[in-house]
């Protein structure tokens, strides 16, 4: 086991007869670590794994060479920003950082020097001496990123932090993840939005029904997915003429009415030869009023992985 990997080894977690994990291998090493998958699939519960806020059934956590079970020791290497907008609203942002940072063993020089940093990092400055309460979610958002980075962590557990953010304050904010992976240390986010996280992510692990489906570099999730079949929506006057002809394409695994009954639902393995078999048929005189991909987003991507029936 290397000391500077977050390692889950045959790690579940239940809530009662709920499933939170189940039997999760993972090594992940230092850089920017992307958990994708829908609300409910388990991205929250490895993060608080991580964190120590709640303690496995079954397996062994270790997390840069530390167990959660020594929660002083972890925290002193690890910022965490959680996905709740819960945050003291009768502080300002400024004293919310600070008295963590009191609380982390700092002296209150170098406790009001930190906080000025992470705030000035997070563009924050002028905002600092107002209420929490009167900030606007996105601020919300960047006050919690401050105080996870303020005392300068190993490791950074971000659950949804990119949600609230505008474009500007976004790029902002993953510039400071690249900064951090660039420097030999984990940053753990989540997202339900793969193609979010795809542009900066060294790697990604899917996530559904609290079971890893799919874990690596970017690359190779990528190759899953252009692998996966994809599903068009076609816009036709002669429904049936257009299905027969599309059956017998072998590319084409699947056809069905649309549920508006003005088109045809179509599952494919092969985009290219997809487009050629539309071009014939339209150039055999049929009209194809318009073709939409329908399944453009991870959902699909996990229907497949987990065998949805494809």
């Amino acid at each position: 086991m290397s000391a500077n990997e977050i390692v889950f080894d045959n790690v579940s977690k239940f809530y009662g007869d709920v499933l939170g994990v189940n039997r999760v291998d993972l090594h992940i090493p230092p850089g920017i670590t992307s958990l994708v998958g829908p609300n409910g699939s388990g991205k929250t519960t490895l993060m608080n794994l991580m964190t120590g806020l709640i303690h496995p059934n079954s397996g062994v956590i270790h997390v840069r060479g530390l167990s959660p079970y020594a929660p002083e020791k972890l925290m002193k290497i690890m910022g965490y920003a959680t996905q709740y907008d819960a945050g003291p609203r009768g502080a300002t942002g400024f004293d919310f950082i600070f008295t963590g940072l009191l609380l982390h063993g700092f002296s209150k020089a170098e406790a009001q020097s930190r906080t000025w940093q992470a705030i000035e990092r997070v563009g924050l400055t002028v905002a600092a001496k107002r209420k929490v309460a009167g900030y606007s979610k996105g601020m919300r958002q960047r006050i919690r990123l401050a105080q996870a980075i303020a005392h300068d962590p190993l490791v950074l557990i971000l659950d949804e932090p990119l949600n609230g953010l505008d474009p500007l304050v976004r790029a902002e904010t993953i510039a400071l993840f690249r900064d951090y992976g660039a420097n030999g240390r984990h940053v753990v986010l989540s997202s339900h939005v793969l193609q979010e996280v795809d542009v900066f992510s060294d790697q990604v692990i899917l996530i559904a029904n609290g079971m890893i489906v799919a874990e690596g570099q970017i690359k190779s999730v990528r190759e899953e997915i252009h692998e996966h079949p994809s599903q068009f929506l076609l816009h036709c006057k002669d429904a049936s003429r257009v299905a027969s002809l599309l059956f017998a394409e072998a590319h084409v695994s699947e056809i069905k009415l649309a549920p508006e009954g003005d088109g045809l639902l179509v599952l494919t393995r092969n985009r290219e030869a997809f487009s050629a078999a539309l071009e014939r048929i339209a150039l055999s005189g049929i009209d194809i009023d318009g073709v939409i991909p329908t399944d453009e987003n991870v959902d699909a991507l996990y229907e497949y992985l987990i065998g949805g029936g494809r």
